[in-house]
């Protein structure tokens, strides 16, 4: 329970950067609770008012109880109010720092980490502060991204022309394009698959939810069957299957709804000679829609493990963090840790970042998502 000698202070909508949903939220609510406080510093750190959310978290922060028990806990309030502060450009106080690290250790190395990288911008420092922090948190988390913004970075002359350019038989990504379309396919979708049937040099492969759970079962048993039927949402259930496909066959996963621009833009502008490729937004997000692999990768592995995992412990999670490119982040971020402390190599993989993604696939404005149909819409 909140102490009831701790008020909140009153804000004005300076202190809520003149935001309307933030100064709305306020209005009908208040912000003398943790509760309060969480929701009014989240619509502020959604809408980029970071300094002003780095306040309100750190106001929730000490109107918590410091009881475990409470959520969310005191250590989530003031790390994010710690980060906040780091967007802004703003120090941490070393008391903050402090409290921090004796109520959540790696959530502390998380914070210095970021703190080290973008202040000091010493990335092998950073890197080695941070470990592997990212495992406190749901895949996909703002923590994964921010992790793999570092590792980018630091890698980024090795990666700048892939690791290990292995040019041996087996070791290459294999030219199949693999798609995914549930039930009743749309004229506009089944266009685009004729369209990449067209595409000399491309072998294309093509799943309805039929063939997909049928696939599943013969390949991978009855437990990944019936998960993938269990999905909330045909994207959720094309994100289940991309992994297994990928992981068994090899080659290219592509979304129903972009399009390779031409077989010219595929083999001139895509490595032909690595055993991964994938693309990344301008933000650090781990482009699932569309990348290749070779089969039985240990990558692709990690992938399906963390799959796993937020299917029987947190089947309601959030579609991006619990099936879509959050495990991929936490799988690239794992094997970038794993090379960085000397357990495991990066294996062959090339990684573009944001400019090179719009270069090779169009996105096509397709009817569904203008009928109630996205993901977005999703909820627990």
């Amino acid at each position: 329970m909140t102490d009831p000698a701790t008020q909140a202070p009153q804000l004005s909508p300076s202190d809520l950067a003149n935001n309307e949903r933030a100064i709305a939220y306020y209005n009908e609510h208040g912000c003398d609770t943790v509760d309060k406080a969480f929701v009014l510093a989240n619509i502020l750190h959604t809408d980029r008012c970071v300094a002003e959310a780095a306040r309100v978290y750190h106001i929730g922060y000490e109107l918590h109880s410091k009881s475990p028990h409470q959520q969310p806990g005191a250590h989530i309030l003031l790390h994010v109010s710690l980060l906040c502060q780091l967007k802004a450009g703003h120090e941490p106080s070393q008391e903050d720092m402090d409290a921090m690290k004796a109520l959540s250790l790696p959530l502390y190395n998380y914070i210095l980490g970021i703190q080290t990288a973008w202040t000091a911008g010493d990335l092998v420092k950073a890197a080695r502060i941070m470990g592997n922090c990212y495992d406190e948190f749901h895949t996909g988390e703002e923590c994964d991204r921010l992790y793999l913004e570092v590792m980018s970075r630091h890698y980024n002359e090795p990666m700048r022309n892939g690791v290990a350019d292995a040019r041996v038989a087996g070791s290459l990504i294999p030219r199949k394009v693999y798609l995914y379309w549930d039930k009743e396919t749309p004229e506009e979708v089944e266009q685009n698959f004729e369209y990449h049937r067209s595409l000399p040099g491309l072998e294309i492969k093509t799943f309805n939810q039929e063939e997909a759970a049928q696939w599943l079962y013969e390949v991978y048993g009855v437990e990944a069957r019936n998960l993938f039927l269990s999905m909330r949402h045909p994207a959720e259930a094309a994100d289940f299957l991309r992994a297994h496909v990928i992981q068994e066959l090899g080659g290219w996963w592509l979304d129903a709804d972009i399009r390779i621009r031409s077989e010219e833009v595929f083999f001139n502008r895509l490595s032909q000679h690595h055993s991964h490729v994938f693309l990344l937004t301008h933000d650090h997000v781990v482009h699932n829609d569309f990348f290749g692999s070779v089969a039985n990768s240990p990558i692709i592995g990690d992938v399906l493990l963390s799959l796993y995992r937020n299917c029987y412990l947190f089947p309601g999670l959030y579609i991006p963090y619990k099936t879509g490119p959050g495990v991929f982040e936490r799988a690239l971020n794992r094997t970038f840790h794993a090379d960085f402390t000397r357990v495991r190599p990066i294996p062959s993989m090339m990684i573009y970042d944001h400019t090179v993604f719009a270069d090779i696939i169009e996105e096509l404005q397709v009817d569904y998502k203008h009928q109630g149909k996205s993901w977005h819409a999703v909820s627990n």
